[in-house]
């Protein structure tokens, strides 16, 4: 006896933060290739988004385009004034829009600090009190997308580690919230990923060829290798993983 599996979203719609580019494009390609509608942020890419979109409706489903600053309370409100306009409800947001100054410690000032928090960390807390709101009844998914740094020391990641740290610890405060209204909250930390964010990393190479040598399996984590997990815990088979932080790497974190 054989049985299949899909992973079906048709009916559902979801918010990409930053989903013009990157981790976050490629999490908004593989919904709208489950089936879902798909409504991308972004801040100052308006071509990448654009770009976005288009493969997204090629995929057969519908996107919508929206620019906000995801630190900013306002642009929020308006985002999803957006949605419920446009689709009239939301099933998934993934958190994933980032942020961040990349100095050692001793460099950093004080408004460093707060900027990569409030874009990295403390956005996700508006992001799910406005998505609650349009889930209603059935429930839904959220995802935030974390790094390695939450929990490992990255020369000049300071800042951002530190509101990775703090996203993974407010994804689980908010899983245990509301988990009773069937809504799922989780993070998936990605590995060192070769994007465009990671060209401002004055140790770009350096970071790249360490990574690269001790993965075990063998290449780097790719946009997509995080896209499928984000794919797996939007769905009906992850509904009982809540709370948790799923690492994509290759293995490298285990490597001592």
């Amino acid at each position: 006896m054989s049985s299949s599996l899909c992973i079906d979203l048709k009916g559902k719609t979801a918010l990409v933060t930053g989903g013009s580019r990157g981790i976050g494009r490629a999490i908004a390609l593989r919904l709208a290739e489950a089936g879902a509608n798909v409504a991308i942020n972004y801040l100052r890419h308006r071509t990448a988004a654009s770009e976005t979109a288009q493969a997204i409706e090629e995929r057969g489903a519908q996107a919508l385009i929206l620019k906000a600053n995801v630190g900013e309370e306002e642009h929020i409100q308006r985002m999803f004034d957006e949605i419920g306009k446009t689709f009239g409800r939301l099933d998934i947001l993934v958190s994933n829009a980032a942020s961040g100054v990349l100095k050692p410690a001793l460099e950093l000032k004080l408004k460093h600090f707060h900027h990569t928090m409030d874009i990295n960390a403390a956005t996700l807390l508006p992001l799910t009190q406005h998505a609650v709101e349009l889930m209603g009844a059935d429930g839904g998914r959220i995802v935030a997308v974390s790094s390695l740094g939450a929990v490992r020391a990255i020369p000049n990641y300071t800042a951002v580690g530190a509101s990775k740290a703090a996203l993974e610890s407010l994804v689980r405060h908010l899983a245990v919230e509301l988990a009773p209204r069937n809504i799922n909250v989780n993070a998936v930390s990605a590995g060192i990923v070769e994007t465009d964010a990671l060209r401002h990393f004055p140790n770009r190479e350096q970071l790249l060829q360490a990574s690269l040598e001790r993965t075990p399996a063998g290449r780097l984590t790719t946009p997509a290798d995080v896209a499928d997990v984000v794919l797996f815990l939007v769905s009906d088979l992850a509904r009982m993983i809540v709370g948790q932080t799923i690492v994509v790497d290759g293995g490298y974190s285990i490597m001592g």
